[in-house]
């Protein structure tokens, strides 16, 4: 029987996944996808799939736009949300490799004004590296119930909605509002990459898009559509929300409602054409658009090991918990957050056949994403449909699919 292997110069790496298993999974995959558009769960999606270095999976299914009776294609253009994430904290450990910014060091060595208070009111400085783990104390405008919002007060953007806004002006709010706890002390999902996107721009003296676009774009092999703006002749998925009996799609501006996990209602705003507004400022934590054939290479490049956009050691930065025994909620149980991704740590917990080590996450207009470096199996899923192509039934069926299970 073959092997899919992997070959570093002249070492073999080991089994990843037999031939026949590889074999076997595109079917698979395929009816999950075909399934979920057939049944309305979500209105199209693209799914990508490497295992041991070499792509075997390129499937899309329904619609691009419903309305109009686009058909999705493997290379449509998505509305990326927070698979920006990612990319933004492998610039950020890019430039720190080349002695451009300092991850122990304070953001307001960067941005001096950035120095929010604690929740008694004292002072405090926020170093790098929690903005990359989530644990710096900064949050989410949607982390809060819509009656009782302290960011929505301060006027903050999430990086989805208010076109126009400036980076400067929205990281000014934002550090008006206290933070939700002392950095290092807890784990909040946040605007912390939108914070480093301001401090990669002042330590590259260079936008976000370009500096994303040198270290990692062009490294690539150069990314013609995936970036921070899309120009008005560029074609991109249409955006759909949860709905009964079909998903709805979104209009200029909308907000969805979300049940929090400790009670309460809050709200994700989207203004989907944010991102044609080129005054938008490039959140590093959700401003990207782009295709699941650039996300997947740049998570392949990773996965084996960073290049040629990153050292094997900043590449194992990816996969490793950087938050210690911080729980991350009732939605993440067996999981810990490192840099770019939540870490499997437990798989039986977290009921996923994902290895110990693994990495993943997702992107609030319908995505999720996934790095089994013990498998050396790679998954890119893209879809038009918020929530159900992030989390879910719909992810859930995709991952066991790859895997057999």
């Amino acid at each position: 029987m073959a092997y899919v292997t992997e070959r570093a110069g002249n070492t073999r790496k080991g089994i990843v996944m037999t031939q026949d298993q590889v074999d076997a999974m595109p079917a698979r995959v395929a009816r999950v996808v075909d399934g979920a558009v057939a049944s309305g769960r979500v209105v199209g999606a693209v799914v990508m799939v490497a295992v041991g270095g070499r792509v075997v999976l390129r499937h899309a299914a329904g619609m691009q736009d419903r309305e109009s009776a686009v058909p999705m294609r493997v290379d449509s253009c998505f509305r990326l949300a927070s698979v920006t994430k990612p990319v933004v904290t492998a610039l950020a450990l890019a430039m720190a490799e080349r002695g451009q910014v300092d991850l122990e060091a304070p953001v307001s060595r960067y941005l001096p004004f950035f120095r929010p208070c604690l929740p008694d009111g004292g002072r405090t400085e926020i170093p790098l590296h929690r903005l990359l783990s989530h644990s710096s104390g900064l949050s989410y405008g949607f982390q809060f119930p819509r009656d009782d919002n302290p960011y929505a007060r301060a006027g903050v953007s999430d990086g989805l909605a208010e076109p126009g806004l400036s980076l400067h002006e929205n990281l000014r709010r934002l550090a008006q509002v206290p933070l939700v706890f002392a950095p290092g002390e807890g784990w909040a999902y946040s605007l912390g990459l939108d914070v480093m996107g301001g401090v990669l721009e002042q330590a590259g003296n260079a936008p976000l898009p370009d500096l994303v676009q040198r270290h990692i774009g062009d490294r690539l092999g150069g990314w013609a559509r995936t970036g921070f703006h899309a120009p008005a002749d560029l074609a991109l998925a249409t955006c759909y929300a949860d709905g009964r009996p079909a998903p709805v799609r979104m209009p200029a501006d909308y907000r969805l409602s979300r049940l929090l996990p400790g009670g309460g209602v809050s709200e994700i705003h989207f203004v989907p054409d944010r991102v044609r507004n080129p005054a938008s400022y490039p959140s590093g934590g959700a401003g990207m658009v782009g295709t699941a054939e650039d996300v997947l290479t740049f998570l392949e490049a990773v996965r084996s090991g960073g290049g040629p956009i990153l050292s094997p050691q900043s590449a194992r930065r990816f996969g490793v918990n950087a938050v210690g025994d911080v729980a991350m909620g009732p939605l993440n149980r067996g999981r810990r957050f490192g840099f770019g991704g939540a870490i499997v740590v437990d798989p039986a917990l977290a009921r996923t056949p994902l290895s110990p080590g693994s990495f993943t996450w997702g992107g609030v207009y319908g995505h999720q994403w996934t790095v089994d470096r013990a498998r050396g199996i790679s998954i890119v899923m893209l879809s038009n449909t918020a929530l159900a192509g992030m989390a879910g039934a719909y992810p859930d069926a995709v991952v066991r699919a790859v895997y057999g299970v």
